[in-house]
Formats: C-alpha cells, structure tokens, sequence
C-alpha cells in the first residue's frame, strides 16, 4: 500500500496535542517505543455505564510487526483517562493531552508489559554470540 504525503494544515489545531496533531497532519500520531517497536495512537471512547459519566476515552497503542508482512503484531490499551457526556466530547478532551504526556504514557506501558523493564532491541540480541 503507497502511502500519500499530505502537507500540514496548522489552521485545524495545535500540532503540539494528540488531537491537534491529527487534525494537522491528517493521521494519527506515531512513536519508537524504548523497545525499540512502532506504535501509532488512535483515541478511542466506549460507553461506561456510569450515569455521571457515559462515556471514557483511552488510548490504543497499535504495535507494528517489524518483520515479514507489514501489519499489526499487538497493541497496548491505557484505562479511560478523559470523560464526556458524548462520545466526541470524552474524545475531545483526551484529545487535549501533550504528544510529550502521550509518549511518556507509552513509555510507561512498554515498560509494564515487560515487567517494569524495557526489553533488549531485537537488533541487539542478533549481536549476541550463541
């Protein structure tokens, strides 16, 4: 699949947010993790079943598969972190987090997931002697 090269539109928001980014860029925003991986962030909202609050967003970290066919190879899902009346609204507000506090979210997950630790660079461990 070609990808399309599409230039920013700075007049749709601040490139410095999660959602500003997206709207700017048109796509979602991208990371190296310290794991060495790439992940692109959507935002997502689902229903909470709470009156007070019916709606949370949370951010779905997609892991993309760095051999063999192009892909996804896992994901990394944080709790909800923002609230809306509507779906949008909860969005919105997540939305509003620095790119910055989203890597820095990510970073902690990646760490997480491999026991508080980052793990060894694929490339790294291909040096290694047997």
């Amino acid at each position: 699949m070609a990808g399309q090269w599409l230039p920013p539109d700075h007049t749709l928001g601040d490139a410095n947010t999660i959602g500003g980014y997206m709207r700017v860029h048109a796509r979602p925003a991208a990371f190296e993790g310290s794991d060495g991986m790439s992940y692109s962030v959507a935002i997502e909202a689902d229903a909470t079943g709470e009156a007070g609050r019916p709606f949370g967003a949370f951010f779905l970290f997609l892991r993309w598969r760095r051999v063999g066919e192009q892909g996804v190879e896992g994901h990394i899902e944080s709790e909800y972190l923002a609230w809306g009346e509507t779906r949008e609204a909860a969005r919105g507000a997540l939305g509003a987090w620095s790119l910055a506090d989203v890597r820095a979210l990510l970073e902690g997950r990646i760490g997480g997931e491999a026991g508080g630790a980052p793990g060894r660079r694929w490339w790294d461990v291909m040096r290694e002697e047997p």
